[in-house]
């Protein structure tokens, strides 16, 4: 008997200590605990860690690296989160934590990320820069979970519901016939815009063929300049235009000095015209005395008694001629001694 019952001690002891360890084990599974000090820890300074709580998953590139370990308020306002991350995990360049709803069940999770990838969110980014400090702690910040953002996309169906109301309220009959008349006013309006093109692309067409043409007389007045600097470079080449050069300077002399002879004839005529000039000063002047009977001149020509004895003095001598032709002795007496 005390055989088989030191035998049944020894079964029930070995089967306690086997529950023992069973126990212990699905503890530390459960709690995801490392016997080897396998894990180093990692500090996140954060504002807020929204539902973050002891044991979620740390996550890095999508593969869970490690657990939270112990979450504490610190100092100024700031929430200290500590880490367990695994030690052959490699962290990258510029790591910052960002603790977020893994699930629409409450679950969350700390995953650490490079700050270059961080979503363009300017609140983010801000709750980052931040929460930066010196040494090996990282920043951290909380995106929106779910419940925010249901939140936040209820507030926005109530604002489009309220703006819909609005331009329900807007639109109506009247306002949808006037759009349908801008319609139709647009339509005409881009009918006579596609005629005005049409116009357009003809006059274009028919400015390109001018170009054209143009572009063709220079072209062929480009030819006949070259064919002009040719005939000069054959003349050139000849000395005709040394010669041409020459004659030209020989007729330019030639005309300095016909030039010349003209101003000494035109000074000279000038002269002249003043000693005209000069004359035609002093005539006026007889014959404004001439006229203002002044003088013999002025006294025979204005008076015509004087005329009237002239013209009778005339006549008489005319009388005395011809009575002198026709009785000349009576005149003459030639006596020889």
């Amino acid at each position: 008997m005390t055989a088989e019952r030191r035998k049944n001690d020894f079964i029930v002891g070995l089967t306690v200590l086997a529950v023992s360890v069973l126990v212990v084990a699905t503890v530390l599974w459960l709690k995801q605990a490392t016997i080897r000090g396998s894990t180093s820890s990692m500090t996140v300074r954060t504002r807020d860690v929204g539902g973050l709580a002891l044991g979620n998953p740390v996550v890095v590139r999508g593969v869970r690296a490690g657990k939270v370990q112990a979450i504490a308020l610190g100092d100024s306002g700031w929430v200290v989160v500590t880490l367990a991350v695994d030690k052959d995990v490699s962290l990258p360049r510029d790591p910052v934590a960002l603790l977020f709803a893994s699930s629409l069940f409450g679950e969350w999770q700390a995953t650490i990320a490079d700050a270059a990838g961080l979503p363009v969110d300017a609140d983010l980014r801000a709750h980052i820069a931040e929460a930066r400090t010196r040494g090996d702690t990282l920043a951290g910040a909380v995106l929106p979970d779910i419940a925010q953002l249901t939140a936040v996309a209820g507030r926005i169906a109530g604002d489009v519901s309220k703006v819909s109301n609005r331009v329900q309220t807007a639109f109506d009959d009247q306002a949808a016939g006037e759009l349908r008349a801008s319609i139709r006013n647009f339509a005409q309006l881009s009918d006579e815009l596609a005629k005005t093109v049409r116009k357009q692309s003809l006059n274009l067409d028919k400015l390109s063929g001018n170009a054209d043409r143009g572009v063709d007389k220079i072209l062929s007045a480009a030819a006949t300049i070259d064919k002009i600097a040719a005939r000069v470079d054959s003349s050139t080449s000849k000395d005709e235009l040394r010669q041409i050069v020459a004659t030209t300077q020989n007729a330019t002399r030639e005309l300095l000095a016909a030039t010349t002879r003209l101003r000494s004839i035109a000074d000279s005529a000038s002269g002249t015209q003043s000693r005209l000039n000069s004359v035609i000063a002093q005539a006026d002047s007889m014959i404004a005395k001439v006229n203002s009977k002044r003088g013999t001149i002025g006294m025979l020509v204005n008076d015509s008694k004087l005329y009237s004895s002239t013209d009778s003095l005339v006549m008489e001598l005319r009388a005395l001629v011809a009575d002198v032709k026709k009785n000349p002795k009576k005149y003459i007496n030639v006596r020889v001694f």
